[in-house]
């Protein structure tokens, strides 16, 4: 019998690993019901769903290896990389979903709220704060919307030799800042910046993607303190607002 294996779990939501099976329990229904309509409308690969009975969502597991992990160097070729971007930009290009996202002025809001509680509670030097909290002003503009992924985390992204198997996790899927997909796609990792970019297979503005790497992390910084990770670990979060100084 194949063992269970826990892949993450906190108090919002858990994922469990059963052979090719993946259970994932979440206490807001509403995550799981954007997660299935944003796996039916993307036009790239995604988990196949088993079955559904609320709060447990269950997928087959994709084939391949996940992109890489934040803190850690990626095993994968920049051929990968390059054909993560340009599933990005099919992604991006597809027909909007029928829900809205996060504006500008609602990143604007969490990102006053988050830097007051990290001056705050000391967690953060003030300059560094200051210092990350500006550059993120270059993300906090108006955005033509795209059909983004919204948590394109790189553990998210599989791929067998330099092609894409699928994307997993789709559940912050929404409108968006395109642009948003690629600065998480590449956190802690901008040394594949160049690759993503060149599949993608359009300019970007590097100081949005900047921005949006302070921004994250800022607004990451207290979830993961309160959920039990570690955003000091060597090359996450905190590290990647210590690279802006």
């Amino acid at each position: 019998m194949d063992e269970v294996e826990i892949v993450v779990a906190h108090s919002e939501r858990a994922t469990l690993r059963v052979g090719d099976v993946f259970l994932k329990v979440d206490t807001d229904e509403s995550r799981s019901d954007v997660e299935v309509a944003a796996m039916g409308m993307a036009p790239i690969p995604t988990p196949q769903i088993l079955w559904r009975k609320s709060p447990v969502l269950a997928l087959s597991a994709l084939p391949g290896t996940a992109l890489g992990r934040l803190g850690e160097p990626s095993a994968a070729s920049a051929a990968a990389w390059a054909s993560a971007g340009a599933a990005v930009r099919v992604l991006h290009d597809a027909p909007l979903p029928p829900w809205p996202g996060r504006s500008p002025d609602e990143f604007a809001s969490e990102l006053d709220r988050e830097c007051d509680w990290l001056a705050t509670q000391g967690v953060l030097p003030a300059d560094l704060i200051a210092r990350n909290r500006q550059i993120a002003e270059a993300a906090l503009r108006p955005w033509a919307p795209a059909f983004i992924h919204g948590d394109l985390q790189l553990t998210h992204v599989f791929v067998e030799g330099d092609e894409i198997t699928g994307v997993i996790d789709w559940s912050e899927a929404a409108r968006g800042d395109a642009l948003y997909d690629l600065a998480t796609l590449t956190l802690g990792h901008e040394e594949h910046l160049a690759d993503v970019v060149a599949g993608y297979g359009t300019e970007v503005d590097l100081d949005v993607i900047r921005g949006w790497w302070s921004l994250r992390s800022l607004l990451g910084v207290r979830w993961l303190i309160q959920h039990g990770f570690d955003p000091s670990s060597p090359g996450c979060e905190i590290d990647v607002l210590r690279s802006r100084m």
